[in-house]
C-alpha cells in the first residue's frame, strides 16, 4: 500500500467494516471488460453470502471464471475546505479477492439467507418454497483482503 499509514491491520477493525457496513461490490471478469455488482450481503466465518436469481449475466459470468474482487466502503464522509485541492473524505474501506461458490441446494440456500438477513438485523427467517427455487446463494470464501482509513477515527 502506498500510503502506509492509512492502512488498517487491526482484524478487529477489518471485521467491524465487514459487519457494520451495507453493500459490497463485486468485480467479475467478462472476458476483457470489468464487470462490478453491488449487493447486499452477509458475512460468517470469514466468508461473504450474497442472494441471486439462478441465471442472469452475474452468474453466467461467475460460471465461466468464479475468481472475484470485492470492495466494501464504511461510513463516509465529505471533509470540505476553502481551497479546492483541501477537500478530503474521511472513510474506512477494504478490498479483497477470493473466488465464488454457487450454493443451489435448498439447505445451503436457507443457511446462506440466514447469514443476509441476519446481517441487517433480522435473526428469525420463513422463507416462500418458490421463491427458494429460484435463487442460489453466492459464496465468496476470501483470499486475500486489504484495508485502509482517512480522517480520525477511534478504535472500532
Amino acid at each position: 500500500m502506498r500510503r502506509s499509514e492509512k492502512e488498517i491491520t487491526d482484524k478487529k477493525i477489518i471485521e467491524s467494516i465487514l459487519t457494520k457496513s451495507d453493500i459490497c461490490r463485486i468485480g467479475i471478469s467478462d472476458s476483457d471488460t470489468p464487470y462490478i455488482v453491488p449487493l447486499n450481503y452477509g458475512f460468517s466465518n470469514g466468508n461473504l453470502y450474497f442472494h441471486s436469481a439462478a441465471n442472469g449475466r452475474k452468474i453466467e459470468l461467475i460460471r465461466r471464471n468464479n475468481r472475484v474482487s470485492f470492495e466494501i466502503e464504511y461510513s463516509t464522509e465529505i471533509v470540505k475546505s476553502d481551497k479546492p485541492c483541501g477537500w478530503t473524505t474521511k472513510y474506512r474501506s477494504l478490498m479483497g479477492t477470493g473466488w465464488i461458490d454457487i450454493i443451489d441446494d435448498p439447505a445451503g440456500i436457507r443457511n446462506g439467507l440466514d447469514i443476509i438477513m441476519t446481517h441487517y438485523g433480522n435473526k428469525e427467517n420463513e422463507y416462500d418454497e418458490a421463491n427458494l427455487k429460484r435463487i442460489v446463494v453466492l459464496k465468496l470464501n476470501i483470499e486475500k483482503i486489504t484495508a485502509k482509513q482517512s480522517g480520525e477515527w477511534s478504535l472500532a
